[in-house]
């Protein structure tokens, strides 16, 4: 083993001392970051905030459906279920 070798690679990865830089003197102007955002952001902002505000379950749709079920007179047509699912059928080999 060469242990020369070694300590050759190890100079090179050592850290070297950072440099300080020169400060820039500045002209009388003041640099101003700017951000403008565009209309389809804006949008996709606003969309975003309804959602978040939006509740995740419609109670006012699932309250008759769970009384029904609990009541025993909830019921499915046959032929819209057989509709429904012969349409997500045939979108699926599409």
């Amino acid at each position: 083993m060469r242990i020369d070798a070694y300590s050759q690679i190890q100079q090179i990865y050592q850290p070297k001392p950072v440099q300080k830089t020169a400060s820039v003197a500045r002209t009388g102007g003041s640099f101003l970051d700017n951000l403008q955002i565009s209309s389809v952001g804006k949008d996709i902002q606003t969309a975003k905030q309804a959602v978040a505000q939006a509740p995740d379950v419609r109670r006012d749709v699932i309250a008759p459906i769970k009384a029904g079920i609990a009541d025993g007179t909830y019921s499915v047509s046959t032929e819209s279920f057989a509709d429904k699912l012969l349409e997500k059928f045939q979108a699926s080999i599409i």
